[in-house]
């Protein structure tokens, strides 16, 4: 069996939807579809009732999820056991956190936190928000950082993990400006503008397509371009290739610089949108928690949250 079978079949039952899923793991449908046929003829049992929309797990199906959540746990943990034990660190926090955050936020965030508890030693993974979510679900990680929206919810038992706010992120259309300051590929026009676009499955641009599909006048726009990573599109961006929807955090020195500025500039026109950062950890007595063993990083990881607990 295959442990991509496991974690298949998680995001299909969190998710209740196929293509959904497969977008998420970045397979086609037909192949991820092929994979969960695969896990069931291994079990010899059927575990989604393929009869129901949206799509629901049997019987058998809602027994074999706890057990796949705590056979992916107990891979990740088995993993970063040995890892500790070779690297003799202990007490190292593992982070996940997605891609755009690794580079925007965490360090000015770590900074912060340093200076309530002192020098932190940490690991970080950069990820997309769904993998991300899933290494703390599978127990590979001790924090995870995510972005949120109500449209777009990260879907996480609170019986089972923590959670704290970190503040909030805005998304807002930017582009080069032409000769008199003004968005070279404005939103407002008559005409499609060049459209630099998140690819399918990225959890910023699923958010930023749910904003578009609810204005009342949506912008024309001509995808020419595609990535899952927001600093991609901000090096297009800033290339005069089209207009992209970034984080306000990503552009925050190119918008002081005059570099980019913002393309529905107008006063009563705003495409922004806000996201919410958080930070999630498994609750200490909750199932799927780290080895014991791990005691000097789990107290770390207390420390951390009651830094943050005090300073809302």
């Amino acid at each position: 069996m295959d442990t991509k079978w496991l974690e298949d079949f998680v995001s299909l039952a969190e998710t209740q939807s196929f293509s959904r899923s497969a977008s998420l793991r970045n397979v086609t449908q037909p192949a991820f579809s092929r994979r969960i046929q695969s896990l069931e003829a291994w079990l010899g049992t059927e575990l989604i009732d393929r009869s129901s929309y949206p799509t629901r797990l049997t019987p058998a199906g809602h027994v074999f999820y706890e057990q796949a959540l705590a056979m992916l746990a107990q891979i990740g943990e088995t993993r970063e056991l040995l890892r500790g034990q070779s690297s003799g660190q202990g007490s190292m926090i593992d982070f996940a956190v997605p891609h755009n955050l690794s580079l925007t936020y965490f360090p000015r965030w770590l900074s912060q936190i340093e200076q309530q508890i002192g020098r932190l030693p940490c690991r970080l993974r950069a990820l997309n928000v769904h993998d991300a979510v899933l290494t703390l679900v599978e127990g590979g990680c001790d924090l995870m950082m995510c972005y949120h929206h109500a449209r777009q919810p990260v879907q996480l038992d609170p019986l089972r993990y923590d959670m704290l706010p970190l503040g909030v992120e805005r998304l807002a259309p930017y582009s080069i400006p032409d000769a008199s300051g003004r968005a070279q590929f404005g939103l407002l026009g008559d005409g499609a503008v060049p459209y630099l676009a998140y690819a399918p499955g990225a959890f910023l641009g699923r958010v930023v397509d749910t904003v578009l599909t609810e204005l009342p006048r949506r912008p024309a726009l001509d995808k020419v371009y595609e990535t899952d990573m927001a600093e991609a599109l901000k090096a297009m961006a800033l290339a005069g290739h089209g207009v992209a929807f970034l984080p306000d955090k990503a552009v925050r020195e190119e918008v002081l610089a005059g570099r980019l500025v913002r393309a529905d500039h107008a006063p009563d026109v705003d495409y922004s949108v806000e996201v919410e950062l958080r930070l999630y950890r498994q609750h200490p007595d909750g199932q799927g928690e780290r080895p014991t063993t791990q005691a000097p990083r789990r107290a770390l990881v207390d420390r951390i949250w009651q830094a943050l607990s005090q300073s809302r």
